[in-house]
């Protein structure tokens, strides 16, 4: 497919392909048009980023608990999803009481477990049926899923995104067909 590359060096090599995907992700991120109102920025996504990257080393300074505990810190739109096992309420509430004043943060939703962190096996089921919804929702023609965020953690998938009440539903509706799906969270914003 690209011949060139196996003649350059592989650090030049990693570089292009780097730009390469950079580009592809600028296309798919772009601000809103007339037709697309659903679309987060460029700045958006990077905020985003931000917040999930600085999100951990806040909430696990926190507690001295939240060092060990399995925890997700997911966010789209400014709205956060923490999800994981804590061993206490008070480390749930501490992790919630760490990340809701971040910058650029508008919303929390904990849904953080207290519960010993789960198995390998588990999150490898949980990765798997992250891949599943993934695709049937690529597939389905009545949702973009590029405006939608898939976490699973402990057979729970939780949906965030930008969506027409219609295209959540039908996400609602493709994923609930999905094999191995415990439960469905919605956490959209509905942008009609």
């Amino acid at each position: 497919m690209f011949h060139w590359l196996s003649s350059t060096s592989p650090r030049y090599t990693l570089v292009v392909l780097a730009l390469l995907t950079t580009l592809h992700g600028c296309a798919t991120v772009s601000g809103p048009t007339s037709e697309d109102y659903g679309s987060r920025t460029l700045g958006t996504v990077w905020d985003d980023q931000m917040i999930e990257s600085r999100g951990k080393a806040v909430v696990r300074a926190a507690k001295p608990e939240l060092q060990d505990a399995h925890l997700g810190i997911t966010s789209f739109n400014g709205m956060v999803l923490l999800t994981g096992q804590v061993p206490s309420e008070e480390t749930k509430q501490a992790a919630t009481a760490a990340i809701k004043d971040m910058r650029k943060v508008r919303t929390v939703h904990n849904e953080l477990e207290i519960a010993g962190p789960t198995t390998m096996m588990a999150r490898t089921n949980d990765a798997w049926l992250t891949t599943k919804v993934k695709t049937v929702l690529i597939t389905n023609p009545e949702t973009d899923a590029g405006r939608v965020k898939v976490v699973t953690e402990n057979g729970v998938v939780y949906l965030m995104g930008l969506l027409s009440r219609t295209e959540s539903e039908a996400a609602v509706e493709k994923t609930r067909q999905v094999f191995g799906v415990q439960k469905i969270v919605k956490i959209f914003e509905y942008i009609n």
